[in-house]
This record gives C-alpha cells, sequence and structure tokens, in this order.
C-alpha cells in the first residue's frame, strides 16, 4: 500500500503535464480561406473541437481584428472552455483572395464555347466586356469563379453571361463581343519581286476569323520555297496568289542546254527566251547558231531538249 500511495502524486503530475502539453493555443494571427473561422484555424492542437465554427471572416481579401474577450466567448459556445494564450491580446484575421480579371472571365466563356463545338478549327475567342477592366475580390479556391449561363448566338458578336464568384451572394450579369481569331501566315520583313520565302521570312499573326475566312488562310507549308511575285512589304497577310513556284529558268539569262541520248549528253549554251518554272516549256536560243531551240527547264539555269526534231538540229551543229 505504501507504494502505491507513493504512486499516485508522480500519476497525478503525468496527467497533468500531459493534458497541459494537449491545450490548445491561440494563434496571433490567422489566415482564412473560407466564410467561416473555425476551432482550427483559431487555434493550434484544436483536436475534435478544429472543425467548430466560430465566427464569419472578413470579406476576401479583407483582414479584421479580434479581442480576446471575443475569442474567449465564441470558444467557449463551441465547447472550447480551456486554452494557452501565450499574451496574445488580440488575433488579426486574414481571409484570402483570388483576384478574378475581366481575363480569367473571359477564358470561361472560350472554354464553354469550345466545349460545345462553337469555335472553329484553330481558332481561339477573345472577349471584350462592355463593363471595360474587370477586377473582382474571391474566395481563393481553386475555381473562384464559374460561368452560369451564356446567351451567344453562333455567328454574331454579341454576348450576355451570368457569373457566380466564390465569396459573392449576388451573381454577376455582364454583356460584351466575342472576336474569333485565328493565325495567319504574314510577312516578317519587307521583300523584293522573286525573293523564295524561307520560314524564317513567315510569322503567324492573329486576325478575325471572319476576315480569314472570306479571303482564306494558307498553311505555311504551302508558301515556303514559293517566290514572290511583286515587292511585298512587312506584315503584309500571305495568299497563295502573292507566290508562285520559284522559276528555274529567267528570260534573257544565259542557260545550259542539255540533250541526253543514251549513255551521252551534249551541252550548249544558250539564251532563255522567257521565264519558266520547273517542268514547263521555254524556248532559247543557241548562243554561237542563234537558232531557236524548244526545251523545258529541268533546274536552276538549265534547260533540256524536248523535241525529236529540235534534238537533230542540236545534234548537226
Amino acid at each position: 500500500m505504501r507504494f502505491t500511495f507513493l504512486a499516485l502524486p508522480v500519476v497525478a503530475a503525468l496527467l497533468f503535464t500531459s493534458v497541459s502539453a494537449a491545450a490548445p493555443t491561440l494563434r496571433p494571427e490567422v489566415s482564412v480561406v473560407g466564410a467561416v473561422v473555425t476551432v482550427g484555424d483559431m487555434f493550434e492542437d484544436a483536436g475534435l473541437l478544429a472543425e467548430r465554427a466560430l465566427f464569419r471572416a472578413p470579406s476576401p481579401g479583407t483582414s479584421g481584428m479580434v479581442s480576446l474577450d471575443a475569442v474567449r466567448k465564441a470558444a467557449a459556445r463551441a465547447g472550447l472552455t480551456g486554452f494557452s494564450e501565450e499574451g496574445v491580446i488580440t488575433v488579426r484575421v486574414e481571409r484570402q483572395v483570388a483576384i478574378v480579371d475581366d481575363v480569367a472571365l473571359g477564358q470561361l466563356i472560350a472554354d464553354d464555347l469550345h466545349a460545345n463545338g462553337l469555335v472553329p478549327v484553330g481558332a481561339t475567342v477573345s472577349a471584350r466586356f462592355d463593363a471595360g477592366a474587370i477586377s473582382l475580390s474571391a474566395e481563393a479556391v481553386a475555381a473562384p469563379a464559374r460561368l452560369v449561363t451564356l446567351r451567344y448566338r453562333p455567328g454574331a458578336a454579341g454576348f450576355s453571361a451570368r457569373f457566380q464568384v466564390a465569396g459573392l451572394t449576388a451573381p454577376i450579369d455582364l454583356t460584351g463581343t466575342l472576336t474569333m481569331l485565328i493565325e495567319a501566315p504574314h510577312l516578317a520583313a519587307s521583300l523584293r519581286a522573286g525573293t523564295v520565302l524561307t520560314p524564317a521570312d513567315i510569322e503567324l499573326k492573329r486576325v478575325p476569323f471572319d476576315f480569314a475566312n472570306q479571303s482564306g488562310v494558307e498553311a505555311i507549308g504551302e508558301l515556303v520555297g514559293k517566290e514572290l511575285k511583286r515587292n511585298t512589304r512587312a506584315g503584309v497577310m500571305l495568299k497563295l496568289a502573292d507566290v508562285g513556284e520559284p522559276l528555274a529558268v529567267k528570260r534573257n539569262t544565259q542557260v545550259t542546254v542539255l540533250l541526253r541520248s543514251g549513255p551521252m549528253t551534249l551541252t550548249v549554251i544558250g539564251q532563255s527566251l522567257g521565264d519558266a518554272v520547273v517542268g514547263a516549256p521555254v524556248q532559247v536560243m543557241n548562243s554561237v547558231t542563234r537558232k531557236i531551240l524548244n526545251g523545258v527547264a529541268v533546274g536552276a539555269g538549265t534547260v533540256e531538249i524536248a523535241t525529236a526534231a529540235t534534238k537533230l538540229q542540236v545534234a548537226g551543229l
């Protein structure tokens, strides 16, 4: 019995130490996301009471000071009757904020149009709100805003939309116009007629879809390797009508004339009498005899004799 009597104070001390260590501790500063400040927000080691509400949080993006007396009363109502204050007199409560602007709202509209198949392939949507620049303070949650309804008729520009912003009770109704844009190839720098286009000569810029759709949008691959038909300034939207196949031979320039017969190839020098792309017919003049020969452009500055009669003319030279 003596052993038991002596052990009781020790056990009591251990129990007291355990309870003291587990007592909730009041935080001097609290940052919350939602509309309610809970016991777990306000106190460290809140235990099973952590999810119980204490009082409403301030509006998103704002803060307020709560007195120790107010904390005690709210904690008592929540069932917390004892906690460590550690010299805290007032508690600063801040509610985190997410800024919802016109860009974010416009993206919600674009996502909805894409999901419903109302955006042409390759096009993007840009929304312009009648209210101008928009900046709303919302709860800092994963989805601070959502599109509730959208009224838009395909082919029209105007729209009206209703949004629900986290932390705001009333919905937000907005109107505006939509512009659908698509990337189209433009000339990156001013170039002269006859320039053969390379990928570096072309840049993609966004233009209104309706405008591009009327005249057609070319793929870069259809333009690279083609030759400009005329002097063209930088920034011009390129069309197939602006380019052509690069000339293999040009009028009044010296060319090599080939005559192939079996394993033999006869070569003479001539002068092109016209322009021609690879595979196109062209007349050349023998620079020595001044005879006119009919051939086909087969490469840069090279013409091959095209007809048997012309081959005989060349062979007889």
